[in-house]
């Protein structure tokens, strides 16, 4: 009988352990540091995890084009992607921007991976040193 309590105690606390997540994928680079993130899939290596707990649910890519030289700087073309933060009601979109000399477009997604949203499972460390408590006093 004491063999069940600490097998149904242990269940318990793993249930405890493990707690559902969203996590979305992105490329995270930009082609001033690194031309291949211009590519039009860019290279595995520019892949990361967006941080939910930053508020990170989508997936951004910026066109920037700078026409001119401003302030010293020569005329430029780019495109930077990352994770980003929008308006959680928003799903695909983009905008253009123009100024002086420059114009963005951007555009985000969070649709699916690479520009989705999966679910992930995100273990907490409190309740693993609690199961890791509970596993040691059973054992005694």
């Amino acid at each position: 009988m004491a063999h069940l309590q600490y097998v149904v105690a242990c269940v318990f606390v793993l249930f405890l352990c493990v707690q559902k997540g969203y996590s979305l994928e992105c490329y995270v680079c930009n082609s001033h540091n690194d031309t291949e993130c211009s590519n039009t899939v860019p290279p595995e290596r520019f892949k990361v995890s967006c941080r939910a707990d930053k508020n990170e649910t989508m997936c951004r890519k910026i066109k920037q084009v700078i026409d001119f030289e401003v302030n010293g700087l020569p005329p430029d073309s780019r495109i930077i992607r990352s994770c980003g933060w929008f308006n959680k009601s928003l799903t695909n979109y983009c905008y253009q921007r123009s100024g002086f000399g420059g114009r963005q477009e951007v555009c985000a997604c969070n649709d699916k991976d690479l520009c989705n949203a999966s679910n992930t499972l995100i273990v907490s460390y409190t309740f693993v040193l609690a199961f890791y408590a509970v596993l040691k006093i059973c054992q005694h």
